[in-house]
């Protein structure tokens, strides 16, 4: 519920507390000399005004010098001493500001991407500083200009610059009574900060109808990559259990094979190796029969960000028609390309679970294959469809920031808006198409993984229109069937711009931006998460 905060007594309150605090003005002077390079190292109480950006460049740069201070000292006779990545993870876990839980988890999951025998830089320090300390708390503040015109925002904005407060979000709509504005803006920090409290009786003295706004409860969503242990086993379909009219239902050998490939994909956690599957004899077999009907196929007809990335995967990940290439390779050579990283899965998941995880650049994948009596069939996704069809575009930078837009959309939407980005995805990712000059090609995983509609998507008979996520996201389409329609995309970065806009135009509680250095979410609102919409392990 929102709370206003313009009543004289609340004024009043709020002054005294700040005049209290100005009266310990010596002592918090005191205090603040923490930060400087040659006084005591960091703690805990130097974050409770965090939401300070130059206080936490001070601490960043506080952290830098006294880390190349000590390995100066420690390195003394020695030449060509340098510092490395391990060298940082070990002192920054000795530091006070380390036990705080969200600062910890940050620093904990920025050090998985780090090669520890790397030399670092003192400016990747600084950036890795500044980034995992910035772990802020949001306040969200509503207030109305007391006249209309540019001016009066720009002063009110001016408020929070001269508090040295970040703005995470701001948006404005004009007063119904009046010929005003009322904005609505959330900003890193809590009212158990100084400078908040000030900014508070600074609008109150400069705007009117201040209003302190409720924290919005938001069912459960993934915050930082290794979330996604919470739901990926929440498999829906396919996996270990086969359907009656599936080719291997009664292939007793065929289903235990699926079943141990599955427990291993289940098991399998945040930060761990892949497992490696041994593929037998028949596997290979029938991968080379996918193989060779395919490629003559895609080489005439996929796109050119398609078929450049094949020679590098043949020669990183043993891509060929005698080998099934292993996911911790695919998933390593993805990672030095584009970022996206793949994570074995046991089965289908939801729409929703399945579009979080592009939004942390990942992409799940299963490691079984379809039943050697139908090499040329599957009823579901398996490595097949997966590697032959999916993997080579998420090597290339453009497809893979397309389809991470998908998964930022997905980030806090409802049921309805997870139902249209599902069909977008489908519409593009899964049976996209694309010009290359006068040429169409196909980009979609589900035709580039089948020999029939990828021939029967070049032909006259399917209807073809220009990509637009508004009008995709609002189309039905058939699942057992080729295709009756076809979105044709100009490029990619034109796709990635249309879905920006799409996502843009969506409603939800908060707007995310992806952390690339800590793998995580970062929020532009004040939220609480309800316990009950946590999934179940």
């Amino acid at each position: 519920m929102a709370k206003r905060l313009c009543s004289p007594f609340q004024r009043i309150i709020l002054r005294r507390t700040s005049g209290a605090r100005a009266a310990g003005a010596a002592a918090a002077a005191r205090r603040n000399s923490s930060l400087a390079p040659a006084e005591a190292p960091l703690s805990k109480a130097d974050l409770r005004s965090r939401s300070n950006q130059n206080n936490v460049n001070r601490m960043a740069q506080h952290a830098v010098e006294k880390l190349f201070l000590s390995k100066k000292k420690s390195s003394e006779g020695k030449k060509g001493a340098k510092l490395l990545w391990g060298d940082l993870e070990r002192w920054v876990r000795d530091q006070p500001f380390y036990q705080v839980q969200d600062i910890r988890n940050s620093f904990d999951l920025a050090f998985k991407s780090k090669p520890r025998g790397d030399t670092v830089r003192e400016a990747e320090i600084l950036d890795l500083m500044k980034t995992c300390l910035n772990t802020y708390d949001r306040t969200s503040i509503a207030f109305e200009t007391q006249e209309d015109g540019a001016g009066s925002l720009i002063d009110a904005l001016e408020l929070f610059r001269k508090r040295g407060i970040n703005l995470t979000h701001i948006e404005s709509r004009p007063s119904v009574l009046e010929p005003t504005y009322s904005f609505f803006v959330s900003f890193q920090g809590t009212l158990q900060d100084n400078n908040v409290r000030e900014l508070v009786n600074d609008l109150i003295r400069h705007t009117k109808n201040v209003t302190l706004m409720g924290t919005e409860e938001v069912p459960w969503f993934p915050r930082k990559i290794s979330d996604i242990d919470v739901f990926c086993h929440r498999t829906l379909d396919a996996g270990a259990e086969l359907k009656s009219d599936h080719p291997g239902f009664k292939d007793e050998a065929y289903r235990e094979r699926r079943r141990i490939i599955c427990e291993n994909a289940h098991r399998h956690r945040f930060g761990e190796a892949i497992p490696k599957v041994e593929y037998v004899e028949d596997e290979i077999k029938t991968w080379g029969i996918v193989f060779d009907k395919l490629e003559p196929l895609t080489h005439r007809h996929a796109c050119r960000e398609y078929l450049e990335a094949l020679p590098e995967m043949h020669k990183q990940c043993g891509f060929s028609r005698d080998n099934i290439p292993q996911l911790q390779d695919i998933s390593e050579y993805l990672s030095s390309k584009t970022g996206f990283v793949v994570r074995p899965v046991s089965g289908l998941l939801s729409s929703r679970d399945f579009l979080n995880g592009l939004a942390f650049k990942v992409f799940f994948s299963t490691q079984y294959i379809r039943h050697h009596s139908k090499p040329l069939y599957t009823p579901e996704p398996d490595v097949c469809h997966e590697v032959l069809g999916h993997v080579p575009m998420f090597a290339n930078p453009e497809f893979a920031a397309f389809s991470q837009e998908i998964g930022l959309a997905s980030i806090g939407a409802t049921d309805e808006q997870i139902l249209e980005l599902a069909r977008v995805y489908w519409f593009s990712v899964e049976f996209g198409l694309c010009m290359e000059g006068s040429e169409r090609k196909a980009y979609g995983a589900g035709l580039l993984s089948s020999f029939g509609e990828l021939e029967y998507s070049m032909g006259e008979e399917p209807s073809l229109r220009e990509f637009d996520p508004f009008d995709a996201g609002k189309m039905d389409y058939p699942i057992t069937t080729y295709q009756p329609l076809y979105y044709v995309a100009n490029s990619f970065q034109d796709a990635q711009e249309r879905m920006r806009a799409y996502a843009q135009s969506l409603k939800r509680p908060f707007g995310v931006r992806y952390n690339s250095i800590t793998s995580s979410l970062d929020i532009d609102r004040d939220i609480t998460v309800q316990d009950e919409g946590i999934p179940s392990k």
